[in-house]
């Protein structure tokens, strides 16, 4: 007979009660092959004197047990494991072994995405961290949101957003974004031409498995571009072309050239604060490249990942603002406003694109979350929203000056950069007798932790030797610690 005695251990002071304890042990025995199809267990009062527990312990696990088709019980004859399962070999006792090959090695096959992986990031305890544009999620506005959070959740009027919705999105959110973005991004847009998500990552994710997922279709994005939405467009199964970007943003003139000698699908640009680069697109680019997809019958996705945070002047508005034939679908989102767990973002297209993007969200996520989409539409609605992007708007303004002061001042040597009319990061490059991989080691040994991977920013190899530095989610004293450690990083190159 199997012994029990010795290999079930109940812990009497657990969360678990020790009957499920129980239950627990002998279904991993019969799972494992221990206790074969058909084995007769030893009866209740038999069991309870070897574990020294109470019989009725024993009588509630069998009957848990038999409940979920472990064992059964044959008059006159015993309890016995149910004989209709399946025979299992044995396996080795060794937990160890067992919890290693279950964690660490699947025993199936899936489709694996080379493109996908990052490498880790050795970063060294208490360091400082230099990201690539964050906000300051110290700033977030909690105590508010807190508060009509909480009075939204208190109103049985709303009870009903606890239930599923639309796949659109919270309905008042889509009527406040409306107005909104009607209002401070010269949109013409009602409700049927917006769709919430999950942050703008989920938009791009969306966009690009409807307007790439068939064959060789092309997608044209710059020379420089945000990391994860290559990725993104690879996924969907897009073929990337890249194209030059310069000082007035991406080169429309270039893409014309391309569009003359085969098909465009799609072209993806952030044409506030090109992303890594922080370049505006010019209005006469803007103009050219709306007539260019007007002509060869392209999408554009224009990610307006940062609109709020311009410092030179007002925000330019977006090229969904001059759009007149549809062909652009803006995407942006609060993330980069408050913080970046606030994952809410949205789409904004025309109907027929939105209904569709809407139908293939609904097999992804199905809707968000809509009391915390009901919290920021009235948010919006009060002026919260507007009174926080003012407030962060001077702190991030007066960081960057400080930022770029002390850049100028002290590694103006090493790097090569310009001030970035807005965005949250610098883009910097770094002097070609130098080599980030030398910096990145030197900053990581001194408790700075510069980048998770500095070639991100070159996804086609064209060697450009520069990478973002955002400075937005470092206070004053903290960019001053940053700066310390980069001179102290060239010191000991240099030494």
């Amino acid at each position: 007979m199997f012994p029990f005695k010795n290999n079930i251990i109940l812990v009497r002071n657990h969360t678990r009660n020790l009957y499920l304890q129980l239950c627990d042990q002998i279904i991993g025995f019969i799972k494992s092959g221990k206790l074969p199809p058909s084995t007769k267990l030893p009866g209740s009062r038999k069991l309870a004197d070897d574990l020294n527990i109470h019989r009725k312990t024993v009588i509630a696990a069998y009957e848990e047990l038999a409940s979920q088709g472990w064992i059964e019980t044959i008059p006159a004859r015993g309890t016995f494991v149910m004989a209709s399962l399946p025979v299992i070999k044995p396996k080795n006792f060794d937990l160890s072994v067992t919890k290693s090959k279950t964690k660490n090695k699947s025993n199936f096959s899936y489709t694996t995405r080379p493109h996908l992986v990052r490498r880790p990031t050795n970063v060294a305890q208490h360091s400082i961290k230099i990201d690539d544009g964050i906000p300051d999620h110290r700033l977030a506005p909690i105590e508010e949101i807190a508060k009509v959070y909480r009075n939204i959740t208190k109103k049985t009027h709303y009870q009903e957003l606890l239930t599923y919705g639309s796949i659109y999105g919270n309905l008042d959110l889509r009527k406040t974004l409306a107005t909104f973005l009607n209002q401070t991004r010269g949109l013409r847009v009602t409700i049927d031409n917006i769709l919430i998500t999950r942050g703008s990552q989920m938009g791009i994710y969306l966009v690009s498995q409807l307007l790439l997922s068939s064959k060789n279709k092309f997608i044209v994005v710059g020379n420089t571009n945000y990391m994860t939405a290559d990725n993104t467009f690879e996924e969907a199964g897009g073929k990337i072309i890249y194209i030059p970007v310069d000082k007035e943003g991406l080169d429309t003139y270039a893409l014309k050239k391309l569009c003359e000698t085969r098909k465009i699908d799609v072209v993806y640009v952030t044409s506030h604060h090109h992303h890594p680069t922080t370049v505006t697109l010019s209005a006469k680019r803007r103009m050219h490249l709306l007539q260019l997809a007007q002509q060869y019958h392209f999408a554009i996705i224009e990610d307006d990942y940062d609109y709020d945070f311009h410092y030179s002047n007002a925000p330019i508005l977006p090229l969904a603002s001059n759009d007149e034939d549809g062909n652009v679908i803006y995407i942006g989102g609060f993330t980069k406003l408050i913080a970046p767990s606030m994952r809410i973002g949205y789409l904004v297209a025309p109907t027929d694109f939105v209904e569709e993007a809407a139908r293939l969200r609904r097999i992804i996520d199905r809707q968000g979350d809509t009391i915390l989409e009901q919290t920021l539409s009235q948010m919006i609605t009060t002026g919260d929203i507007q009174r926080h992007c003012s407030k962060v708007l001077k702190i991030y303004k007066s960081r960057r000056d400080l930022f770029c002061k002390l850049l100028e001042e002290k590694l103006s040597f090493y790097f090569d950069f310009e001030i970035p009319k807005g965005g949250m990061a610098v883009w910097v490059k770094l002097h070609t007798s130098y080599n980030w991989d030398d910096v990145s080691e030197k900053a990581t040994a001194i408790g700075l932790n510069l980048s998770t991977n500095w070639r991100r920013y070159d996804n086609n190899n064209s060697g450009h030797n520069g990478i973002r530095m955002g400075f937005a989610s470092l206070n004053e004293q903290e960019i001053y610690q940053v700066i310390d450690k980069l001179v102290k990083v060239f010191e000991l190159i240099e030494s």
